[in-house]
């Protein structure tokens, strides 16, 4: 399975912008640009779209190994903060944390830790993230 993404830019780092497009349309010449990653500018960035992926690929895995376990759950809420820090020369993405919270009928907190850490583990996004990553998961009743 293959997936397409792309991506235009014009200009300098600092004065030129860009779109970022998807082969499923859901992006559509999204703008992006140097305000929108490291100030407050409008527009989406690298970072911000790697959580969005992270987040769901994760909350799609747990979903995935709940079932294989005999639990249905009624919602998975996931966000996932991605962080950019400057490293060496460059700038590296360091870590991503994951905030859970779940609805899980018939699940009780531990089975649900265990899914949880697993499913953070072997969701594919984790798996290409060379950084930290982090969680905190929670079961509401």
């Amino acid at each position: 399975m293959i997936k397409h993404a792309s991506a235009v830019w014009k200009g300098s780092i600092k004065e030129g912008g860009g779109t970022i497009s998807t082969e499923t349309g859901v992006l559509n010449n999204a703008p992006y640009g140097f305000k929108s990653r490291f100030e407050d500018g409008p527009g989406t960035n690298p970072e911000e779209l790697i959580g969005a992926a992270h987040a769901g690929c994760f909350s799609m895995a747990l979903s995935l190994m709940l079932g294989e376990a005999g639990l249905t759950p009624e919602s998975i809420n996931t966000s996932a903060a991605v962080t950019l820090e400057k490293v060496g020369d460059g700038f590296a993405i360091t870590a991503s944390h994951l905030t859970v919270v779940a609805r899980i009928p018939g699940a009780d907190e531990a089975k649900f830790d265990e899914i949880a850490n697993q499913a953070k583990a072997g969701c594919p996004v984790s798996k290409v993230l060379n950084a930290k990553i982090t969680m905190d998961a929670r079961l509401e009743a």
